[in-house]
């Protein structure tokens, strides 16, 4: 009888045993899951906070890019204002790398006249007749409608199914000609490198300008757009005037606005590029202002 009791006492604290290992052994796995989770947050805690180190370096790096070709435009008027230039400075242990140049470069979408419009989208591909098209409904996107009656741009974009209307005002950004009604988006991807909303000038300055911009000129002949781009000298902008001849919308020196693109190199060796555009102040107490920024941190500009 002893036997039978001492046995089933053993097995109890057989089956006693086994359940309190069972229980360690799940204790064990909730610590490891748990001790898992904490070394992730810990390592996703460090990468954000490397993370938001580069942005602030990279942010503080640009600015002083900023500050630097400000410096070389301020207390200037427009004719002796430079409308180009790069320079580079060590900061720190990382690198700032500046190249600026005028607004004027570029065709203002809401100065430009139909003729300078039209001609860019043919530089860049379109047919003739489709690019006078183009270029009178960037005219109806920028152009206040007729008080009373009825509004024939606004209708059209609501007779192609389009949930917006054109904004008839003033563009706010060069990106707003992705949604002027029927242009091509291949087409607005060529031509938004040389549009833009700051020059605040109907023309374009052909000492800066680029070959497609000159090539756009009303009037222009493509041996006077080579010329141009061969004998031109920003410190003798009657050059380019002259060998512009009869061609319209021409003309030289700098601007108020002016588009820096910075390259910046930091120490671990991320390379981030920004383009900012800032407006000269000749009063007030500040002597600049950023009008637009864009940055490839997060992805492309």
């Amino acid at each position: 009888m002893s036997l039978i009791v001492q046995n089933r006492d053993q097995r109890c604290r057989r089956e006693k045993d086994g359940f309190i290992l069972v229980a360690v052994l799940w204790i064990l796995a909730a610590l490891a899951a748990l001790a898992s989770i904490y070394a992730l947050y810990v390592a996703n805690t460090a990468a954000a906070a490397r993370l938001y180190d580069d942005r602030l370096q990279v942010r503080t790096l640009v600015i002083a890019g900023v500050e630097l070709t400000a410096y070389r435009l301020i207390g200037l008027d427009d004719a002796r204002r430079p409308t180009s230039g790069a320079f580079g400075v060590q900061i720190g242990h990382s690198r700032v790398d500046v190249a600026f140049q005028s607004e004027g470069a570029r065709i203002d979408l809401n100065l430009a006249p139909k003729e300078l419009l039209s001609g860019l989208f043919k530089v860049l591909g379109a047919a003739p007749e489709d690019a006078d098209a183009y270029a009178e409904r960037v005219i109806g996107w920028r152009t206040k409608p007729p008080p009373g009656g009825q509004n024939a741009e606004a209708e059209a974009y609501k007779s192609e199914g389009l949930t917006y209307g054109p904004r008839q005002a003033p563009f706010q950004s060069a990106a707003e000609l992705r949604l002027v009604r029927g242009l091509p988006s291949e087409l607005v991807d060529a031509a938004l490198p040389f549009v833009t909303v700051f020059n605040g000038r109907a023309e374009i300055d052909v000492n800066e300008a680029p070959a497609q911009v000159i090539a756009a000129l009303p009037q222009i002949s493509p041996s006077a757009v080579s010329e141009i781009l061969k004998e031109r000298d920003p410190r003798n902008p009657q050059i380019a005037l002259r060998l512009a001849g009869a061609a319209r919308g021409v003309t030289t020196g700098g601007r108020r606005t002016t588009r820096a693109h910075v390259r910046v190199a930091l120490e671990t060796g991320r390379m981030v590029n920004a383009d900012v555009v800032l407006l000269i102040i000749d009063t007030g107490p500040d002597p600049y202002r950023i009008l637009a920024w864009h940055d490839n941190f997060d992805g492309p500009i």
